[in-house]
């Protein structure tokens, strides 16, 4: 593929077009070892060696990670006054990357950053019916019905009810580590109990899974049936399982056996 060199080097990060072409006025860049004289020269993404101040700048049309996202930080690219996800990207290359959906600033769990427009609408599109899974730990007395009300779609004061969402309940942290190695979780789960305002006895564990991502939903959901949410935290987003190797905060780059999982569940 043949872009402009300007282009080229604001889509891997250094700088905007402009200051791209006071880097080229000063000489600090070269193609296949020839200083550059014009920004708006075409090269090739795959081919053509580009450097600046002899660091070798290379070219991916896409970037994808996966950030397992901690509490307190809000899911956006940019804010002016609080630190969004994209800030905890600190090796991204692209300027133009974006999460994928949202996290309410509470939760936690996993977060795709990309730029390739096509397979965020493909993940987000409401036909597509792509499962999100969460964990989530509420406080207050659970109907016994639960599960079926949350099977047959539970009015959340929109126009209208939420869609049928799988409840699974656990009774307790043993249980719920047959499922999901997350000592974290169970640790937050064990900390809620030693604090002040609640016991084991109005706590409960639970598995959600999703097909669709409105405004606070989940917490809106529990609140219908009497419940509060206390800690949410998502695994997975399709066939994109959160990697627990990374902490809250780390990420790494999606593999290629994963990005192409993703494509192809979709």
């Amino acid at each position: 593929m043949k872009i402009r060199l300007d282009k080229y080097l604001a889509d891997t990060g250094y700088g905007t077009r402009n200051q791209v072409k006071t880097l080229v006025k000063t000489g600090k860049i070269t193609i296949n070892g020839t200083i550059c004289k014009d920004s708006s020269e075409k090269v090739d993404t795959a081919l053509d060696d580009i450097r600046v101040n002899g660091e070798k700048a290379s070219y991916s049309e896409y970037e994808y990670y996966m950030l397992h996202k901690p509490a307190g930080i809000i899911t956006a690219s940019r804010d002016k006054n609080e630190k969004t996800v994209l800030d905890l990207i600190s090796s991204k290359k692209r300027r133009d990357l974006f999460p994928v959906g949202r996290l309410d600033r509470d939760t936690e769990g996993l977060l795709l950053i990309t730029n390739d427009g096509e397979l965020s609408h493909r993940l987000l599109a409401p036909g597509k019916h792509v499962d999100k899974i969460y964990s989530v730990i509420v406080q207050g007395n659970v109907p016994e019905d639960i599960e079926n009300l949350f099977k047959s779609g539970i009015d959340i004061g929109d126009d209208t009810p939420a869609k049928p969402a799988k409840l699974r309940a656990y009774t307790g942290p043993d249980e719920y580590l047959k499922d999901y190695n997350d000592p974290m979780f169970i640790e937050k789960y064990n900390s809620l109990i030693n604090s002040d305002y609640t016991s084991a006895d109005t706590l409960s564990l639970f598995e959600i899974i999703l097909t669709e991502g409105r405004y606070h939903e989940i917490k809106r959901m529990f609140e219908a049936v009497g419940c509060t949410v206390v800690y949410l935290k998502r695994y997975s987003m399709g066939s994109l399982m959160l990697d627990l190797n990374l902490a809250p905060g780390e990420y790494r780059e999606l593999t290629s056996s994963e990005l192409e999982a993703l494509n192809k569940h979709l």
